[in-house]
This record gives structure tokens, sequence and C-alpha cells, in this order.
């Protein structure tokens, strides 16, 4: 399964792996049963008081339909379920969600569990971070909490196993500038919280190298960063 790099307030990047649609559908069951657990409770409640007014039926399913929503916001992505089976929804640039983002993700829901959930397990299975529509609308994937690998932002730029394996070595036509500018993009991302910088120049150094590449942009420009140090250090030996 692919991964995601997630960085955390003291910059050090953890590496998560993907959630595979089973384990979404997993949580989601976890989810459904609260639902129907909730549903009942209230169902008994309102049937002692025998009062089934709409407002009734507002304060049953109001609750349940914004049951996600509330959740991924009020617990740092995850819900319920989610946090049972260890999973959280994270953004593809590695920061945390914002409301927006979380927003986007539950305004698709009810596109993406249409005919029995068959669109959003298509789109999870056939999208490389394993995305259903509402998490492409937001930006979003579903990890692992299971971290496979932590790093601080300088041991990555400083890892040169002699074992490492250039992804992308058209590297070889930057210039030290180059990279400079991609540190400087990077570092106003951790301490601003503005990924703008580093979109534009992603996209300005895929169209300089001929790059075609749907590593997400944080992730693309570390890697950047290690081919290049690692070509330019083997020139140099």
């Amino acid at each position: 399964m692919p991964t995601i790099n997630v960085r955390t307030t003291q910059n050090v990047l953890i590496q998560y792996q993907v959630a595979g649609v089973w384990d979404r559908i997993l949580a989601f069951f976890i989810d459904l049963l609260i639902f129907i657990a909730y549903f009942i409770i209230m169902l008994v409640v309102l049937e002692g008081t025998r009062s089934f007014q709409g407002w009734t039926l507002v304060l049953i399913y109001l609750p349940i339909f914004f049951y996600n929503l509330f959740f991924e916001i009020l617990m740092n992505g995850q819900t319920p379920g989610k946090m049972a089976i260890q999973l959280k929804v994270v953004r593809l640039d590695g920061n945390s969600p914002s409301i927006l983002n979380y927003i986007f993700r539950f305004l698709l829901w009810p596109v993406d569990v249409f005919l029995s959930g068959s669109i959003a397990i298509t789109s999870i299975v056939l999208t490389t971070y394993g995305q259903r529509l509402g998490d492409i609308a937001g930006g979003t994937t579903v990890v692992k909490m299971k971290e496979v690998t932590a790093h601080s932002s300088t041991q990555i730029l400083k890892s040169l196993e002699e074992d490492y394996i250039v992804q992308f070595p058209q590297v070889i036509n930057l210039k030290d500038q180059d990279i400079k500018l991609i540190k400087e993009a990077l570092n106003v991302n951790v301490q601003l919280g503005n990924p703008k910088p580093i979109a534009i120049l992603t996209n300005k150094i895929k169209s300089m190298l001929g790059i075609e590449s749907d590593m997400p942009p944080v992730n693309f420009l570390y890697t950047i960063i290690k081919d290049y140090q690692h070509v330019t250090s083997q020139m140099n030996d």
C-alpha cells in the first residue's frame, strides 16, 4: 500500500500507510452500529413520552446525518469507528485537514454511499491513495495510525543511504539555487501553514524536468531534494 508523510507540530514527518478498503468498511460498520444503537434508544425514549412530532424526527435523524462531520472535526480526523480500527483522515500534503476539507468530504458522502457504497469502494480501489469521491474533493485520504517510519525534516534531507534508488534522475538538470528555493517553500508550508508555494513549485519542477507523478506535493519535493543530493554526491565522489 502507498504511504503518506504526516507532519506533526514538532516538525517531524511520520510515514503512515494508506488504509485499505476493508479497514474502512470495518470502521464504517462500527459507526453504523452506533447509529443503530442511538436510533433504538431514541425510539424507546420517545415512545415513552408518546411524542412523535416533526421536531422529534429531527432530533433522531440530524445527529446521524452530521455524525461523520461532527466527530472528524471534534476528534481530529477520526470517528469512533475509525478510532477503534486506528484510522485517521489526513491531507495528501501531510498537513492536518481544515474544517473546509472535512466539509468537502461530508458533502459528497451521500454520493459515495449510493448503491450500497459501491461508488466509494470503486473509487478507493482505483485511486492511488485510496480516496473516495469526498476525499478527492477535500484533498484527503485515510491512513492507518500505526506509523511506518518517523523522521525529522533534517534527517530526511540528510538521509543518503548507499542503496538509495533515485526516483527522478532528471534532477541532474537542477541547480543548487533550485534546491534552496524548494527548501524555502517547504519551510513556508511548515511555519505558516501555507501550501500554495509548494503547489506552484511542484508544477514548475514537473514542467521543467518533464516529470509525470501523482505523488503528493510535499512528498514529491522531499524526493526531489533527496534525489538531487544523492546524484550530486555521486558526482563528487
